[in-house]
């Protein structure tokens, strides 16, 4: 393997996928992990009562409810390249850990129900992901059921999304009339072969060219006719994919497929390893100076986008999930934060899933893991020198508050130091009151509480009660002048608490006593969201 962190990058595609939660991310990461490799049985995901484990879901209530609300990082190889594969949660109570886990990628899988298009979740995420400015992929799944006209879906796209699509394959019919697909750019006919439970290998076969004795061989007449009619308009009427377009986030190209038949999988990987970015220059502070970090630069910089506890409850393990942004990194270094905390990196982890091993190099692009005892904090920048931050990973504003309790009032110390980890993982915000009383705890949806409850219990070992909070609302505050901040606290403190970092929150009754607040106090910024360099 070449040294070059410039010559390695560049064979690299880091990419997140995103999906409204059914639409089959959880499959289709399984089948593009079966395609590099790195895993070699591929299995239906649950049956109905089964909730069979899939490799990227650990959590015990992922298992039960067949749902993704982590983020999980695997990596693989495939056709020369490598493929970092972020997956992030499915559920739009999680868009924070989304948001944060595309702090990392360069490039998002949007992944589409055929029979039911973009859904208000998906469209959220969608959001998440517009706010990183980052290119979309768009991969409509499950066309070997009833869909939905792919001008429908395509239209769908562009005004909800207010994105170009450009359809890089088109489907021959859907459902049991689903015969395969053809390419755009080649007009070579894919076919479609319906694998069998339990048959392994890959769908497609070998590609039909028109002309050729076997082209649509095996197509009903109705479904040729169809297809050679919506082929030619999709070609005539969509736009052509453009690199360009694509990069800067005008443009989705679309791949049509049946990730539970591994189908269309490949030609989905084949497009992300030819048109997604590469690990592009990242923004960074360096020695005070506003300045771009290059891929190929020698030094090693990064950042923690995701901090992970107990992945392995054998290891009671805490794990930053490093993003190398920079240089070639080597197993024992040691790395300094921006604030010039040191840490030698004995055991730095590459991921398959729940599956690691030591990692003895990794270059930009790569995500790994780096175990640590509470000394790194998501958005923590780390260089060879301690002299580059990057841009803070922020934090935003929780739509749900509520008080947490210990049944055994014997465990509220063990209360406070479980909800401060998870805080600092980002499951949930945790916020101690300045004038003492019960935690508060913040969160994006209700779901996180589940989760929360859920780890308290399988973790932590404590039984906690989550009860109505008084307060509606969280802003962080600041102030030009410590004396109007001190000012205001002071005056507030009844309201007042600090997050994890310590910094100064206020704790509203509902969202228009803080307007209130915000026109009486014109000294005091409050703010929505805040970011941790």
């Amino acid at each position: 393997m070449s040294a070059d962190p410039a010559t390695e990058a560049a064979r690299r595609r880091t990419f997140a996928i995103i999906s409204h939660p059914d639409a089959g991310k959880t499959t289709l990461t399984e089948t593009l992990l079966l395609a590099g490799g790195a895993i070699h049985l591929a299995g239906a995901v649950a049956a109905r009562g089964q909730a069979r484990r899939t490799k990227s879901d650990w959590m015990k209530i992922e298992r039960e409810r067949g749902i993704s609300v982590s983020s999980s990082v695997m990596m693989f190889e495939h056709d020369g390249m490598v493929f970092n594969l972020l997956d992030t949660p499915g559920h739009e109570d999680f868009s924070e850990d989304t948001y944060r886990t595309l702090t990392a990628a360069d490039s998002a899988i949007m992944v589409l129900d055929a029979a039911k298009g973009i859904e208000p979740q998906t469209l959220k995420l969608f959001e998440v992901c517009r706010l990183r400015d980052i290119p979309i992929t768009t991969f409509i799944n499950k066309m070997d059921r009833e869909a939905q006209d792919p001008f429908a879906l395509l239209d769908e796209i562009h005004s909800k999304l207010a994105m170009d699509t450009a359809p890089m394959y088109w489907p021959a019919a859907s459902g049991q009339r689903f015969a395969g697909m053809l390419d755009l750019t080649t007009d070579e006919f894919v076919p479609f072969k319906r694998l069998e439970a339990g048959e392994q290998g890959f769908a497609s076969q070998e590609r039909q060219k028109r002309g050729s004795a076997d082209f649509l061989e095996g197509v009903s007449d109705d479904v040729r006719v169809e297809l050679a009619e919506t082929a030619e308009l999709a070609r005539d009427g969509l736009p052509k994919f453009d690199l360009q377009a694509f990069r800067e986030g005008h443009l989705t190209p679309v791949y049509f497929g049946s990730a539970l038949r591994r189908f269309g999988v490949l030609e989905l990987l084949a497009g992300i390893g030819a048109h997604a970015p590469a690990p592009a220059a990242q923004k960074a502070i360096a020695k005070g100076v506003d300045t771009d970090i290059e891929p190929g630069d020698d030094r090693v910089t990064g950042f923690v986008f995701k901090i992970q506890a107990n992945m392995d409850p054998k290891h009671r393990d805490r794990v930053g999930f490093f993003r190398v942004v920079s240089g070639r990194f080597k197993r024992g270094m040691t790395l300094k934060s921006a604030i010039g905390k040191s840490l030698n990196v004995h055991n730095p982890l590459m991921f398959m899933a729940q599956e690691r091993e030591i990692a003895d190099e990794a270059f930009p692009g790569d995500v790994i893991g780096i175990p640590s005892h509470g000394g790194l904090r998501v958005g923590d920048s780390l260089s060879e020198n301690g002299d580059v931050s990057f841009k803070g990973i922020p934090n935003f504003a929780p739509e749900i508050l509520k008080r947490v309790r210990v049944r055994d009032p014997l465990k509220q110390k063990h209360l406070r130091k479980a909800l401060e980890s998870l805080g600092e993982e980002g499951v949930t915000q945790v916020f101690r009151p300045v004038t003492g009383g019960d935690l508060v705890v913040g969160a994006v949806g209700q779901l996180q509480f589940e989760v929360l409850d859920e780890r308290m219990k399988a973790e932590y070992g404590l039984e906690v009660m989550f009860e109505t909070s008084p307060y509606q609302a969280a802003r962080w505050i600041s102030a030009d002048s410590r004396a109007d901040l001190d000012a205001f606290m002071e005056k507030s403190k009844m309201q007042m608490a600090e997050d994890v970092d310590g910094s100064p929150v206020f704790l509203g009754k509902s969202d228009w006593e803080i307007g209130y607040v915000l026109d009486k106090n014109p000294n005091i910024r409050f703010a929505t969201r805040k970011e941790r360099t």
